[in-house]
């Protein structure tokens, strides 16, 4: 007969196995780790918690920090009705059967605490048919999320909950939890695990502030652990072979993705080369599409560096080619040689300046017509109409210069391009203000 280990249970003939990390789920604040900044003493969130203030709220995180744990905990201190609803499997006809639910056990004076995973997940429709309920007080929603709630989460709803932010776990959090679980009586208390507290740090790091990867990482090297009548001994060879590679986090479609070319855009404006190809590396470690990363770099050559480097546009054009060209993994060497070249040269962002106070006067000034000197005349009515009258060529005077406007009239004392002497645009502002006091003074 087969012998059922300490953590299957056998249910008539099924047998269903519980991860540690559900088994080790904290059920008090006491065991809760980590959020020290929302749980600590005199801190918000714990003043509503003992004063038995609930209110409903959103906990925005990354996975695995403690957000259903903490509703569960939330839940049990207020002593109301726990509902855990997923956005993934439930519809507006199962939200209102538990509206009805939380509504007659509103009128026995029972609160109900209505838990929604993945809240962002859920549509306008589905997220609206919470409203009514949660401005009478018929249910308490907690709602938890990856994403950014100013995003997901409509506007009207979100306006009637508090946004508490909860930060991935410290080295030291997930190394205490991993400490709690080699003791506790329902993770390996019972058992005697041979394993260095380096060992316990490497999954820490491995985790990267998840605490269920950290759980299910121990579990994975206690399970494949050496054996013997005494002891479990987790060994350096098997524990790297347990963490080949760490899931950093990475949404292409989700803030984070807006997070990583924000860091990379702002990291190569202020010539940090080491920071850009650290977050270049992040980036198509977590599958970003090469393409797009080398449109920016072509969009930063323009916008950043400017006329301070002529080159930097070509060069950038040329890794998008490269990128073309050669694919992943080949191209991000020539990626990199971009983004350092990127955050080595002189920065002049008068070209972006330039652009965007002329599409100001554009959206917000009366479309001026364009002067009749700077007219083409392809037919005797223009001509008569005086097209092109009083048009001086450039190139039939010494200097290639001539007094004539070319802005509108109401326009005629604009001025969008200022360069700056960074770099090559010295020149340029050196030979921008020779014509200027050429044309004031001639």
């Amino acid at each position: 007969m087969e012998q059922l280990s300490l953590f299957t249970m056998e249910t008539g003939t099924a047998r269903t196995y519980t991860p540690l990390a559900s088994r080790l789920r904290p059920q008090t604040l006491e065991e809760y780790v980590g959020q020290t900044h929302l749980l600590g003493n005199g801190k918000m969130l714990r003043r509503l918690i003992d004063n038995d203030q609930i209110s409903s709220m959103i906990f925005w995180g990354p996975p695995g920090v403690g957000k259903t744990t903490l509703a569960r905990i939330l839940a049990g201190k207020t002593k109301a009705d726990f509902v855990d609803f997923s956005a993934v499997t439930s519809g507006i006809k199962e939200i209102k059967e538990v509206m009805s639910r939380a509504e007659s056990s509103r009128h026995m004076g029972i609160r109900t605490v209505l838990f929604v995973d993945e809240i962002h997940r859920f549509n306008k429709a589905q997220q609206d048919a919470f409203l009514p309920y949660v401005e009478k007080g018929s249910i308490i929603l907690i709602g938890a999320t990856t994403e950014n709630p100013s995003f997901e989460i409509n506007a009207a709803l979100l306006s009637r909950c508090r946004v508490f932010v909860l930060k991935a776990l410290e080295e030291e959090d997930l190394v205490l939890m991993l400490k709690r679980a080699l003791k506790h009586p329902l993770g390996y208390g019972n058992e005697r695990v041979d394993i260095t507290a380096e060992q316990l740090h490497v999954i820490a790091r491995f985790a990267n502030g998840d605490a269920r990867t950290a759980l299910n990482t121990l579990e994975t090297v206690v399970l494949n652990g050496e054996m013997s009548a005494e002891k479990i001994t987790v060994t350096d060879e098997s524990l790297s072979q347990c963490i080949t590679r760490r899931s950093l986090l990475y949404d292409k479609n989700g803030e984070e993705h807006y997070n990583m070319i924000s860091a990379l855009h702002k990291s190569m404006r202020n010539s940090d080369p080491d920071a850009a190809v650290y977050w270049l590396c992040r980036m198509l470690d977590g599958g970003e599409e090469p393409l797009y990363i080398a449109r920016r770099l072509i969009r930063f050559a323009s916008e950043d560096v400017g006329m301070a480097d002529p080159q930097a546009l070509p060069l950038a054009v040329a890794a998008y080619q490269a990128c073309h060209f050669n694919g992943m993994p080949e191209c991000d060497v020539n990626l990199t040689q971009a983004v350092v070249y990127l955050s080595m040269a002189p920065k002049s962002n008068a070209l972006y300046v330039a652009c965007e106070q002329a599409k100001k006067d554009v959206r917000e000034l009366p479309a001026a017509p364009v002067p009749l000197q700077i007219r083409n005349a392809p037919t005797k009515l223009m001509a008569d109409l005086d097209y092109g009258k009083g048009y001086q060529y450039a190139h039939d005077t010494e200097e290639k210069l001539t007094k004539m406007t070319c802005l509108p009239d109401a326009l005629a004392e604009r001025t969008y391009y200022q360069p700056t002497t960074q770099g090559k645009e010295a020149a340029v502002a050196a030979r921008l203000a020779e014509i200027k006091a050429w044309k004031q003074n001639e």
